[in-house]
């Protein structure tokens, strides 16, 4: 799939990338490598994933990172509950030594998680590792085998090699640095804000339905609120949501009702010292910037 096509495969599925965006994205397949999206919360870096897995008609799975995740979580685990039940129904029948070790320990008894799963399907999927930023540095060791030979080491079962490699796309908020060796097996692209253009159309092919006077001044409306000193920028998401709430007021101009405006902002303020900042004041000049 060339980078055209790749676009084109996109926007049909509803998905509006920036041409940097939709290079990175091709030169990932092509290349086989990994591909890093480091931007702000909200930019649209985890939809990346979920449009590209639907684009090329496979299954998406996702890696929450978190703080204190570790193998047990994203590689694999044995199913406990399931060993101690056959250990007891072979006591019963006089099965003990290496024949019940040999049954325990095989893959019908293993549990696979997100990067196991990953390497594992017919079809390669997308992987999605989440905010590998929230993640400890010490889980970042347990990717590099992953991400380096697409391969996993279970002491039990020695080496699973992968059936197909997957298309792997991390994400990072950039709340703490990762390693030189992690930034090394991949591709590297910061995401930025969509522009006015790109985010109208974003608007327009998640809202069909809204008209062009308002997606003009929902976007106008936006972009100008992120430029305020908030806690929480909104983000693509929430500026969706603050379109489906205007046009379910049947709100037609940012204008015509300030008070039911106001009430809107909820959609797009997601904390109380933000809430309070924005006053109707402020929102009123807001939207006589973009009326």
């Amino acid at each position: 799939m060339n980078w055209n096509d790749l676009q084109t495969v996109l926007r049909r599925d509803g998905y509006v990338a920036s041409d940097d965006l939709s290079v990175a994205l091709q030169l990932a397949l092509s290349l086989g490598r990994p591909l890093l999206l480091e931007g702000a919360a909200g930019v649209g870096k985890t939809e990346v994933a979920r449009a590209l897995s639907g684009a090329l008609d496979t299954q998406l799975i996702r890696l929450q990172c978190y703080e204190g995740l570790d193998a047990a979580q994203a590689i694999y685990e044995w199913n406990y509950q399931r060993q101690l039940l056959t250990i007891r129904a072979a006591a019963e029948d006089g099965v003990t030594g290496k024949e019940i070790e040999d049954r325990l320990f095989s893959r019908d008894f293993l549990l696979e998680r997100p990067l196991l799963a990953a390497i594992t399907q017919d079809q390669a999927p997308v992987l999605l590792i989440d905010e590998i930023d929230r993640a400890d540095e010490e889980f970042e060791a347990y990717l590099l085998e992953v991400l380096s030979e697409f391969q996993v080491s279970i002491p039990e079962l020695g080496t699973i090699t992968a059936t197909s490699r997957p298309i792997v796309i991390l994400t990072s908020n950039g709340t703490r640095d990762l390693s030189d060796a992690l930034r090394r097996r991949c591709l590297y692209t910061y995401v930025e804000y969509p522009d006015h253009g790109t985010e109208l159309a974003i608007l327009k092919a998640r809202c069909p339905e809204v008209e062009a006077r308002l997606a003009e001044q929902i976007i106008g409306f936006v972009q100008t609120l992120r430029r305020e000193d908030l806690e929480k920028t909104p983000g693509i998401a929430e500026m969706l949501d603050f379109a489906a709430a205007l046009m379910g007021l049947g709100i037609a101009d940012l204008t015509t009702s300030p008070a039911v405006l106001q009430s809107t902002l909820t959609t797009l303020l997601k904390t109380q010292s933000d809430q309070a900042q924005i006053t109707p004041e402020v929102t009123a000049r807001l939207a006589g910037k973009v009326a």
